[in-house]
């Protein structure tokens, strides 16, 4: 549990001051409790807070402004903003406005204008205890991850374009997070996720962020070479080890002397190859095809994967013993369906990117274009959203991408895209109750409010459906 941290909460209401001063003190947090904005300002002068609770309407002014003199003072604080209103809809909007809320209440707008401007969430009044703990610990962790992450992006920033990472969700902010402390080391990295999801490029950050940076960064793709071109790819070959070896040559692994080399797709590596790998791994030489004079070689040695390579040994298509030797520090990079959040952010990237290569000035998305990139399973991923994109700016006559330009082949096909009724608000409802369930991390009685319904309605709802609120508390657990 978090302890020292230090929170400043600001509320005229002196009974409820006191309630949730006492709550998060019983966490081992050091809480200063502000009756008004005074006390506020004076109190930010002498020390510097980690996370601020503020109530929306104080006495002499609202909580915005409150919290924007404030973050002067402490830029990096997380604000939660406490509001009197119920929430009726939620609906997931861009990466300038994390949330859009849908109610006849006006208190409301002024949340949402809080979050726009700074904010990291709001509750509603009454609360549950559980919940402000939920947030308040959720925040901090927020601050944690996202000053990890700028400190490694400050860290490659030189050398490498580290923006192209986007790492908004949480999951691609652990991944981060996890390079910012291996890449020191000399450890050997296991990569496992799906095509298009990034590998090469975190093996670069992570090669970047380590004392290699100035040597070598060597790539090799295991499954594009048959095993006989493979093998002196690898390790080099002396002249005349085979037909048309008419010269001695040098393979990657030499090349990457005191470097970095990834072997992407090394479950496709043909077995008698990863006999050799495994003594690189184990003695740190090999034999050029061909020579009799084994080479010596430092290199940080980097694998990636879409394969299940547990289930490629038990099918012993891949050796046990090599299994164990590269699965050190294993790294899972998330599919782009299971970091929808990260989407928008993308999409403003590759648009930027295509842009500038096509000389084409263009601005934006239409809302439907961008509803037709959010709702896709993205198969082929980050890769596959950036084929899409730079089609789509490659059409386009104007400054916008309208939807008829996401996927255009699939546009005519109306079978596919038209469901029955029942079926296509089942599919929504589902997805709608993913959706609430994956932001309150398995909350149910926040998704049931975000949704305005009862929470036993709700529960029926889950039933139906078949969702499990656990499951989405493992997904946000720290």
């Amino acid at each position: 549990m978090p302890s020292g941290k230090k929170l400043l909460i600001v509320d005229d209401d002196r009974n409820l001051l006191e309630l949730i001063k006492m709550r998060l003190e019983s966490l081992d947090y050091e809480v200063t409790a502000a009756k008004d904005e005074d006390v506020a300002r004076q109190a930010v002068l002498g020390r510097a807070f980690d996370l601020a609770v503020i109530d929306l309407q104080l006495v002499h002014q609202d909580g915005i402004s409150l919290m924007e003199e404030l973050r002067l003072a402490s830029p990096d604080m997380p604000v939660i903003i406490l509001t009197a209103s119920l929430m009726e809809e939620l609906r997931l909007a861009s990466p300038d406005m994390p949330v859009i809320i849908l109610t006849a209440h006006g208190s409301i707008e002024s949340a949402v204008e809080a979050m726009k401007r700074g904010a990291y969430t709001y509750l509603t009044k009454p609360f549950d205890a559980r919940e402000l703990t939920l947030h308040v610990e959720r925040a901090l962790e927020n601050k944690r991850l996202t000053s990890e992450v700028n400190r490694l992006k400050g860290l490659l920033s030189e050398r490498y374009d580290f923006e192209n990472i986007i790492a908004k969700s949480e999951k691609m902010q652990r991944v981060l997070e996890v390079v910012s402390r291996i890449a020191p080391t000399d450890s050997t990295v296991y990569i496992h996720g799906e095509s298009g999801t990034g590998k090469e490029v975190i093996a670069r950050a992570i090669h970047l962020a380590s004392g290699r940076k100035d040597k070598p960064f060597v790539a090799v793709n295991c499954a594009a070479l048959p095993e006989t071109l493979l093998e002196s790819e690898l390790f080099g070959h002396e002249k005349g080890a085979f037909t048309g070896a008419i010269r001695s040559s040098k393979g990657l692994f030499a090349q990457a002397h005191e470097g970095t080399i990834i072997l992407d797709e090394i479950g496709d590596m043909p077995l008698s190859i990863q006999a050799k790998l495994l003594r690189v791994l184990q003695e740190r030489q090999f034999y050029p095809v061909g020579s009799e004079q084994p080479l010596e070689v430092d290199v940080r040695i980097i694998v990636a994967t879409n394969k299940n390579l547990e289930d490629q040994v038990k099918q012993s298509l891949f050796r046990e013993d090599l299994y164990y030797r590269i699965h050190v520090i294993p790294i899972e990079l998330p599919a782009l369906r299971e970091r929808r959040e990260d989407i928008p952010l993308l999409v403003e990237h590759f648009l930027k990117k295509f842009g500038e290569q096509m000389k084409k000035e263009i601005k934006s998305l239409t809302p439907m274009a961008l509803q037709r990139l959010m709702l896709h399973d993205w198969p082929g991923n980050v890769r596959e959203l950036e084929n899409t994109i730079e089609y789509a700016v490659a059409m386009t006559t104007q400054d916008s991408i309208t939807e008829d330009l996401i996927f255009p082949a699939k546009s005519g096909e109306a079978g596919d895209l038209i469901k029955p009724f029942k079926d296509a608000r089942d599919a929504f409802e589902k997805g709608y109750l993913s959706r609430l369930l994956e932001l309150t991390g398995g909350n149910v009685s926040s998704a049931a409010n975000l949704a305005g319904k009862y929470r036993a309605d709700f529960y029926l709802l889950l039933k139906k459906h078949g969702l499990n609120p656990g499951e989405f508390k493992k997904q946000c657990s720290p």
